[in-house]
């Protein structure tokens, strides 16, 4: 994605905007716990109001978690500990406030793994904008998981695998599986939520 920069080296919130309507999957993140680093593609770094070079090379994952908005912070903060210690996946919705100063909606759906001692070792999953569809409502889960929510969880886990192998043409139909599967998900709940309205 081009950078778009106003002359004071500000990101452009039109060109931000623009961006994120042009897209249903927001991007792809990977935490590996023994250097603490994230890393995450350009737009998610820009929701997390984070430089997106850094946030490519690899942040610590408390950078990403004071990009949370206050009054979901904690909660989510509780799940992901709790999900990194189990070796588990999560799906949840939160705000954040993003490089434009607008608060936005995403839904994060992630996999941790851990060692045999619960020690966390490596995360990663995708990140949906949903703030158009959330415009409106006040919902704060799925409950029901799908052939595709499922389908989601086992690429997940299949990408962490694939990065513990180091085989990079692998890694990337992995990452394009993943950026394809949030797509539908994303497509899937627009529907859903429409349905919800009439």
């Amino acid at each position: 994605m081009p950078k778009n920069k106003t002359s004071s080296g500000q990101t452009c919130p039109r060109a931000f905007q623009t961006a994120l309507d042009a897209l249903d999957v927001i991007g792809r993140w990977e935490w590996d716990a023994a250097s603490d680093r994230a890393r995450v593609d350009a737009v998610v770094a820009l929701l997390f109001n984070l430089d997106p070079g850094e946030a490519e090379e690899g942040l610590p994952l408390s950078r990403f978690i004071d990009g949370i908005h206050a009054d979901d912070r904690q909660r989510v903060l509780a799940l992901i500990r709790s999900s990194a210690s189990a070796g588990s996946a999560y799906l949840t919705e939160y705000r954040v406030i993003s490089v434009d100063g607008r608060t936005r909606w995403v839904l994060s759906r992630g996999r941790f793994t851990s060692d045999h001692a619960g020690q966390p070792r490596t995360g990663s999953g995708i990140l949906i904008d949903i703030t158009q569809m959330r415009m409106s409502e006040d919902t704060d889960s799925w409950t029901e998981a799908t052939p595709l929510d499922r389908a989601a969880d086992h690429a997940i886990a299949a990408q962490q695998a694939i990065v513990d192998l180091q085989d990079p043409p692998l890694k990337v139909f992995a990452d394009a599986l993943l950026m394809e599967l949030g797509r539908r998900l994303a497509h899937e709940e627009v529907l859903e939520r429409r349905k919800r309205m009439n």
